[in-house]
């Protein structure tokens, strides 16, 4: 089964895909990993990425598209994906599309962790003090959500008209919203 979670940073995707990966054996695509690792590379593209995450700018579509479609390709990972932030714009959507489509797969389900930003800025804040992550800055975090908000608004369009399509109350305890997930699952 192929997931998609997403909702703008700090939602819980993370958290929520790494249960996922464990409870059914799948793989967590998440953009924000293979970013950092394309950027412990020191590649002229870890460069690029880490030049747009200072500004709180997102990475460009062709880039992350073309380091996304190894993974999509991965036969060990058929029909075991679950997609962690990703896809954050309509055009990458439409990528994710194209290329499950090439490698006969598709979604089975999509969820969408709705929270609001001052919910966002405490996890950040919280997370950034557990895990000495570079990338959460309050002021970049809030350039992030702002622009989250602005490009994610037509893929929600996109994929809240799909039968898949689950919006979770994102602020609700770490739990409570895995316990939401697993319901929808029927695991």
């Amino acid at each position: 089964m192929n997931i998609i979670l997403f909702g703008p940073p700090g939602a819980g995707k993370g958290t929520q895909s790494k249960y996922l990966v464990k409870k059914l054996d799948g793989f967590q695509i998440s953009t924000g990993d293979i970013l950092r690792e394309e950027i412990k590379k020191d590649s002229e593209i870890g460069k690029k990425i880490i030049n747009n995450m200072n500004e709180g700018k997102f990475v460009s579509d062709e880039i992350v598209n073309s380091l996304l479609k190894n993974h999509v390709f991965d036969p060990l990972k058929k029909e075991k994906l679950i997609f962690d932030g990703y896809p954050r714009s309509l055009k990458q959507a439409k990528n994710l599309d194209k290329l499950l489509k090439e490698s006969n797969q598709s979604i089975d389900y999509i969820f969408f962790l709705n929270v609001n930003k001052e919910t966002i800025i405490k996890r950040i804040e919280k997370r950034k003090f557990l895990e000495q992550r570079s990338d959460d800055t309050l002021d970049t975090t809030l350039k992030r959500y702002d622009t989250y908000i602005e490009t994610t608004r037509p893929v929600l369009e996109y994929y809240s008209k799909n039968s898949n399509f689950h919006e979770i109350d994102g602020t609700l305890e770490i739990n409570q919203i895995t316990s939401k997930i697993e319901a929808l699952l029927n695991v």
